[in-house]
């Protein structure tokens, strides 16, 4: 059975904060060959009309395996083309001046062999540029990995488990073979705003990070998790006077110029 698809309304509940990760990757694109911009893992095309105001000239196709989320992209009216496709096998038709993909390469596997071969597919003197969440080891995403295997442990098993996304140190070992790399790495404090019901950062992880741990669970088995999620949140992020929360979230970043 295949896993459901992306749910556009609940990414889209935290865009601003999600866009300001894609500013700041952008900020660090210096000048680009001829050739078309690719938005990879365009997503709802939250970052499409930003793309399409830095080069209004060039063609800008958006890049998803979600037919949902690109139906959302496609209402943005910034791409002249969006096409269907797992990036981890996607393959242009024209090689890109610029490949930029925002919050999408965590989610693909073995990042030396994928930016590789996306460096390779790019036009000469073009560039990849590639923001991912590291937020694995604190306690937003933690405490699913600790609460599952205790409540389901006959679904859940992390003994041998590697965080997604590597050190910065890492990916500039990695990726100084290919071309003109930078990394950097941001940890944004960001300030959730109050829900009406559960936990603010429990709606925010639960559009992406939460995905893979509710699609092996039933409802009722979901309420349970959630309930015990919810109570280990409000440990580690304290709810303030307000409502709110303060949410520190922690992301790496890397330029390649081939």
């Amino acid at each position: 059975m295949s896993a459901p698809d992306w749910n556009p309304d609940l990414y889209t509940r935290f865009a601003g904060l999600r866009l300001q990760p894609a500013l700041d990757l952008l900020a660090r694109v210096g000048a680009l060959p001829p050739g078309p911009v690719c938005d990879l893992g365009c997503g709802t095309g939250v970052v499409g009309p930003v793309l399409r105001a830095r080069w209004p000239d060039r063609a800008l196709t958006g890049v998803d395996a979600s037919p949902a989320m690109l139906e959302k992209a496609a209402q943005t009216g910034a791409y002249d083309d969006l096409t269907r496709a797992d990036a981890a096998l996607w393959n242009p038709a024209t090689p890109p001046a610029l490949i930029f993909s925002n919050a999408l390469c965590h989610w693909l596997p073995d990042h030396a062999n994928l930016f590789a071969r996306l460096a390779g597919v790019l036009a000469p003197g073009g560039t990849l540029a590639v923001q991912m969440p590291r937020q694995f080891a604190n306690p937003s995403h933690a405490l699913m990995r600790d609460i599952a295997p205790r409540l389901f442990h006959d679904r859940f098993q992390f003994t041998d488990w590697q965080a997604p996304v590597a050190t910065p140190v890492a990916y500039q070992r990695m990726l100084m073979p290919l071309g003109r790399v930078s990394v950097w790495e941001t940890e944004y404090i960001q300030r959730l705003d109050p829900v009406d019901h559960g936990h603010p950062v429990r709606h925010f992880t639960q559009s992406t990070a939460l995905r893979p741990f509710a699609e092996k669970l039933s409802d009722p088995e979901l309420v349970r998790f959630i309930a015990a999620y919810e109570q280990a949140l409000t440990d580690a992020y304290p709810i303030e006077p307000d409502g709110s929360v303060i949410f520190p979230f922690r992301r790496v970043f890397f330029t390649l110029t081939v």
